[in-house]
């Protein structure tokens, strides 16, 4: 058995600033994937996949039958039999290794279920996103349910605030640019509830709550809109803007032998480097109007092109 394949995500604009209701966008990235599995003979990850899920299926049963309800009969039967989530998404890289897990049971499981193919009103991507939000809250503590609709949708979402999402085009990559997004790796693991819990603790402060408003959230909204139009100049403007006060605004999310070459980026215009999920470590984002240029100036790191300008 082999279920279809639900893709990674990687959220361009919006990491914590959605939690306030700024822009958000979020595209699927098909390079990581992941799908439900059973094997005769299951490797030690498939195992602990299995337990996982056991304990999911658990908190699933929790869940308000009024907003979702599953096969549950069906369900158990498979995760008996050693079903698990065969997955090339890595964990904590702010990547969405739990939104995939979280779309794959939904769209195997869940009863009267909305479907990619049926036309997707505002009132739909809501529901979907609250249904995902209370299934990936067993992962995080508390889920915006971004990443699992866009793994199930593997579209574009465009975040207008809380209340209003939609599924959006961005405009098609230039195979010849030299402009890019990349990911890069920063070797350590990110975990995302204590990074949540650092900004939550931050935002009892009206310094901190007056900075994300007047520029966190001002820059990201502007890339956000500069991205979708496809203005270069003025994205790469925002972006800069948006890097800077990320660097003094949230250092402890970015790892500590990060700090420098984040400075450099902004120094020399070679790159910007941005949060990619909760940081804390995972991947770095960034962005840079010529690959190669960012390439020498980062050649002790890897780096992968996510999306060419």
């Amino acid at each position: 058995m082999k279920g279809p394949l639900f893709y990674s995500k990687i959220l361009l604009f919006g990491e914590y600033g959605i939690i306030k209701d700024s822009k958000g966008l979020s595209i699927p990235y098909s390079f990581y994937n992941g799908a439900l599995k059973m094997d005769e003979n299951p490797s030690p990850e498939a195992l602990k996949s299995n337990a996982n899920l056991k304990a999911f299926v658990k908190y699933l049963e929790t869940i308000d039958a009024e907003l979702v309800t599953f096969d549950f009969d069906t369900l158990k039967a498979d995760v008996e039999a050693g079903m698990y989530f065969d997955s090339s998404i890595p964990q904590g890289y702010g990547v969405g290794s739990s939104g995939a897990l979280v779309a794959a049971i939904y769209d195997k499981y869940a009863f009267d279920k909305i479907t990619v193919l049926e036309n997707l009103t505002r009132e739909k991507l809501l529901k979907l996103k609250s249904i995902f939000s209370e299934m990936e809250s067993f992962f995080h503590g508390k889920s915006s349910g971004l990443d699992p609709l866009n793994s199930y949708l593997s579209i574009p979402i465009l975040i207008n605030s809380k209340d209003n999402i939609e599924a959006t085009g961005i405009p098609s990559q230039q195979s010849t640019g030299k402009g890019a997004v990349f990911l890069l790796d920063s070797g350590i693991i990110g975990e995302t509830a204590p990074m949540v819990g650092i900004f939550m603790e931050n935002m009892k402060q009206e310094g901190f709550r007056k900075m994300l408003k007047n520029q966190f959230i001002k820059h990201t909204d502007a890339c956000v809109d500069d991205f979708l139009k496809g203005d270069i100049k003025s994205l790469f403007r925002n972006t800069k803007q948006l890097s800077k006060v990320v660097l003094n605004h949230f250092k402890p999310m970015i790892p500590q032998n990060f700090h420098e070459l984040w400075k450099k980026g902004l120094e020399t215009n070679d790159y910007y480097l941005k949060l990619c999920g909760s940081g804390g470590g995972g991947y770095i984002l960034g962005f840079t109007e010529d690959m190669e240029r960012a390439q020498k100036s980062l050649s002790d790191y890897k780096l992968e092109v996510v999306y060419n300008f």
